[in-house]
């Protein structure tokens, strides 16, 4: 199963209303797919915050009501004196009257149900917003721990933050800037990769890549570079590859990354 399919079927996987071969298959994908499994956990949680919230019924006094107005225009109408033998377009009698009741009825009635789906339609971005800061804040404060092994958590967390939130972004470029611990900023480069579409994210790769004094971190930063086809970062990888000073494998990656984005 391919990560489209996933897309097609997760949303029955976390329903539970997934036949148990697509189940399994979508599982085997999982264990080979990180991007895939990462999405599916991110979607539980939302998908568990949404069962947390009530369902709106219509009210429990809408049928009673009901049967009251129509009773009181039943008996309304035949306490009103006959009507002229001439008919008109819109001479119903009471039957139509009656019905016309029924429908007034039950639009008031469908008012208060469509009132209460607004109001779930409100929960539900409250509850969208809600998860979102949740996870800003959870990345952000993980970032910050003076344990490095807590600062790989966050990273690991900030795949579930959105491709908008600047705050994320903004850490994870401090970390892979500055953080002093080279795994950390090596996992703080691939999750870079999610906002590549980001301007702040394109315009400061070269920067990033001459404060690095890791060899790793720097053949990581310019594979990131041609994937996002930095032309701009072009002079950068040129300095890097005439510096006596540079490391031999980044000598080599930055020739390499020239011709690529020539």
């Amino acid at each position: 199963m391919n990560c489209d399919r996933v897309n097609e079927h997760i949303a029955d996987y976390l329903a539970g209303t997934l036949g148990p071969a697509e189940a399994d298959e979508l599982n085997a994908h999982f264990v080979q797919c990180a991007a895939c499994k990462q999405e599916a956990a991110a979607l539980s949680e939302t998908w568990e915050m949404l069962g947390l919230l009530e369902q709106e019924q219509p009210s429990a006094a809408l049928r009673p009501r009901f049967y009251q107005s129509l009773e009181a225009y039943r008996q309304g109408l035949e306490s009103v004196a006959p009507a002229p033998a001439r008919r008109r377009f819109f001479d119903w009698g009471w039957q139509g009257w009656a019905w016309s009741a029924a429908l007034l009825v039950f639009g008031l009635g469908a008012g208060q149900w469509l009132g209460g789906r607004d109001r779930s339609q409100r929960d539900l971005a409250s509850l969208q917003d809600e998860v979102h800061n949740m996870r800003q804040l959870v990345t952000l404060s993980l970032l910050q721990q003076q344990s490095a092994s807590e600062r790989l958590r966050g990273v690991d967390y900030s795949f579930r933050a959105d491709q908008s939130d600047t705050q994320v972004l903004s850490a994870l470029l401090h970390a892979v800037n500055y953080d002093p611990n080279v795994n950390v900023r090596l996992a703080a480069v691939d999750a870079l990769r999610k906002f590549a579409a980001s301007p702040a994210v394109r315009g400061s790769l070269d920067q990033s890549l001459v404060k690095q004094d890791s060899p790793m971190v720097q053949l990581a930063l310019i594979d990131l570079i041609v994937d996002m086809r930095d032309k701009a970062a072009a002079p950068t990888l040129a300095s890097l590859e005439s510096a006596s000073s540079t490391d031999k494998n980044v000598k080599e990656k930055a020739q390499w990354g020239l011709s690529q984005l020539q």
